[in-house]
């Protein structure tokens, strides 16, 4: 099977807020898929539709082949879900949050133990098994969350702004392990995020705003539809280098003793600077990046929450 989820024409509103608007979008079999946008653009929305935890006003959800509609039960072994907010008794320790888990979901006791046992040894958890959960850090909090969804090996591993408030050297460990459990174990993680370095090593972005999809693709396709390369001049004002440019009708803008030009194609910056070799001498240019797409394709920035 190449999807493991389909939706199409998914629908949800509260009172008169249109939350996700006749949204549809695959996902393909094992690697990361990033829903990508702001806070209330509709990306929580979605996910709990898809993992039943609210209602769908209307459309369809099909989930590794199974209609949500017709084979819920059977779904929920499929999925795994890190919510925003973490669902672990803060007064348990962290081994029993595990078995607490475990014991929600068809596993013998050996099998329980043996995923537990692996899970710990992933996650690096030996030295907070006896902990409360709710005297751990931030970071600490995150790493069990994520084991406890994955503690009956699920196809499908829901992150939704995983990483939010953790700190730096937490996040890439965060993403050490989700990436190693996508390569050895073929898991399929479907990302929420307004983090875009989060992204960048997804196999698929979907751009939702205001409840509709906007923009989808790999990375360099959204970069190559959406994006452009600056070329950068570094320069004082010249009176003979905006005469060049002028000249040869090239738009350009002038700030912080820089001038920009907005290029089609990174060739372009070679006929701009063979107008005169000597004149655009200090110059580099600057790709195309996934903050312009944003951009581009919402009219929003997307640090701004």
């Amino acid at each position: 099977m190449e999807y493991i989820i389909k939706t199409e024409n998914l629908s949800k509103s509260f009172n008169e807020i249109k939350a996700v608007d006749n949204i549809s979008f695959k996902v393909k079999k094992g690697g990361l898929f990033a829903f990508l946008g702001l806070n209330g653009a509709g990306k929580s929305t979605t996910i709990n539709m898809i993992t039943q935890i609210i209602s769908k006003d209307s459309g369809t959800i099909f989930i590794n082949g199974h209609n949500i509609d017709e084979n819920s039960e059977v779904i929920k072994n499929d999925i795994g879900i890190v919510f925003q907010n973490s669902v672990l008794d803060s007064e348990l320790t962290v081994l029993q949050n595990l078995n607490s888990r475990a014991s929600l979901y068809n596993l013998t006791k050996d099998e329980a133990k043996r995923n537990i046992l692996e899970l710990v040894d992933l996650f690096e958890l030996t030295s907070i098994l006896n902990r409360s959960y709710g005297v751990l850090s931030g970071g600490q909090k995150r790493r069990v969350d994520i084991a406890r969804a994955l503690i009956h090996k699920p196809k499908i591993l829901f992150l939704d702004e995983p990483t939010t408030g953790l700190d730096p050297v937490t996040r890439v460990k965060v993403w050490e392990i989700v990436h190693k459990l996508i390569k050895n174990d073929g898991l399929t993680v479907f990302l929420t995020t307004h983090y875009m370095e989060e992204v960048l090593n997804s196999n698929y972005v979907v751009i939702i705003d205001e409840g509709k999809i906007v923009a989808e693709g790999t990375t360099d396709n959204l970069k190559d539809r959406y994006a452009y390369d600056v070329l950068r001049i570094i320069s004082k004002r010249n009176e003979k280098i905006e005469n060049k440019l002028t000249k040869n009708k090239v738009i350009f803008n002038y700030q912080n003793e820089c001038y920009y030009v907005n290029l089609k194609h990174s060739r372009e910056a070679l006929n701009i600077l063979n107008l005169d070799p000597g004149l655009f001498s200090n110059f580099e240019v600057i790709k195309g990046n996934m903050d312009q797409v944003f951009l581009n394709v919402t009219g929003k920035e997307l640090w701004k929450k």
